[in-house]
């Protein structure tokens, strides 16, 4: 069982313990098709097993766990069906998002570039998805639509996860943020259409990326991440952590060198 770190006695264990098992799960510390126990999650977290029960249940709403058969559940599959049809919605709400804010000709900071590109030159998995995460909630806060950021929000720990697997692989993770920077340019420069374009053409790449990739089993995905992530988190514990909410400086258009 992989070990996650006791938590502190507070009265919102469950929610605490639900974002432990997410983060042990994008991070790739959970494989797809691993089977977790409600023993052995409340063993490993030192609380009882009715916080671990509730967060189990969260999890089963989301689809980020299934029944197992017998005792416990085990962290969903990767599968191709289910990359392809995320990304297909997800390219259009952030295509919209990234309309949306390029309309009001947002004043994002580019320090979210070199915060994204600072992480990629660590070891820190969980640092490269939160610094993507802050990025893409920065845009559709800037799109002025709270429906669709609420929309991209339901799927936003799939996404979180996906983002591990992609991350993982070193090669991927500056092409990501040379993409996010064309589309930043786009946003404050105030050109929706050719923004909108960037959106959906980083999102496609991404989703036909990882689709390819799958053609041995999803678990094959979820090792990746796991094995490329281990240098650095062999002993570390999932701790619980919830999606970053970076404010963007209004004040700032300039780009902080990398």
């Amino acid at each position: 069982m992989t070990d996650i770190t006791p938590l502190n006695a507070a009265p919102d264990l469950a929610e605490q313990a639900y974002r432990a098992i997410i983060d042990a799960i994008c991070e790739g510390r959970f494989a797809a098709g691993q089977r977790i126990t409600q023993e052995a999650l409340a063993e490993r977290l030192a609380v009882s097993r009715q916080p671990i029960l509730q967060a189990i249940l969260l999890l089963k709403r989301d689809g980020l766990v299934i029944d197992a058969g017998g005792r416990g559940v085990m962290v969903a599959p990767l599968t191709a069906d289910h990359i392809a049809q995320l990304y297909q919605v997800r390219s259009v709400l952030d295509g919209l998002a990234a309309r949306e804010a390029a309309r009001r000709q947002a004043n994002l900071s580019f320090r979210l570039i070199g915060a994204g590109r600072a992480a990629t030159r660590g070891r820190d998995l969980r640092a490269m998805i939160e610094a993507d995460i802050a990025f893409h909630r920065a845009i559709y806060e800037a799109a002025g639509n709270p429906v669709l950021l609420q929309a991209a929000e339901r799927n936003w720990n799939h996404i979180r996860r996906i983002m591990g697997v992609t991350l993982s692989q070193a090669g991927a993770r500056h092409s990501v943020w040379d993409e996010h920077e064309k589309m930043l340019e786009l946003i404050v420069s105030g050109r929706p259409d050719a923004a909108q374009q960037q959106a959906l053409l980083h999102c496609e790449k991404a989703g036909e990326s990882l689709v390819a990739r799958l053609g041995v089993s999803g678990d094959a995905i979820a090792m990746t991440a796991k094995s490329a992530n281990a240098p650095s988190s062999a002993n570390r514990a999932a701790e619980p952590h919830s999606p970053p909410n970076p404010k963007p400086n209004p004040d700032s258009h300039h780009r902080r060198q990398a």
